[in-house]
């Protein structure tokens, strides 16, 4: 098996668990669930959904450019929402911060989220 690198970074949120904020085999980087949490506080950045959104992807953005790569890299991503209403927003926000061609992607409703949050993404990135 390929040398497992643990990549940390102070621009993102520090992992609130037993995880890393991603590990990268060869060159695939597994990208662990971010929460809308500002790195700076560890506090939620708002109770708005879409400010949620917005800073759970420049949370994977940081953490993206801390393992060498950027969101176009990202080639699977899994979202989990409290309330499944909210996806046209989740696509609207996306559209920002990524361009065709699309990563794969899963939308998930789920119950509740750490920390209260209304929205988590993972994802798997291929540098």
């Amino acid at each position: 098996m390929a040398e497992k690198i643990i990549i940390a970074t102070d621009k993102a949120p520090q992992a609130i668990g037993t995880y890393s904020q991603a590990v990268k085999v060869g060159s695939t980087v597994y990208l662990s669930g971010q929460i809308p949490l500002d790195p700076t506080t560890m506090a939620m950045v708002s109770d708005d959904f879409a400010e949620q959104v917005v800073q759970v992807f420049e949370n994977l953005t940081a953490v993206c450019e801390a393992a060498g790569g950027k969101m176009s890299d990202i080639v699977k991503l899994n979202i989990f929402l409290t309330d499944l209403s909210h996806f046209a927003t989740v696509n609207e926000i996306m559209s920002r911060y990524f361009q065709q061609p699309y990563p794969a992607r899963a939308a998930i409703g789920v119950k509740e989220l750490p920390k209260g949050s209304l929205v988590e993404m993972d994802g798997i990135m291929e540098i």
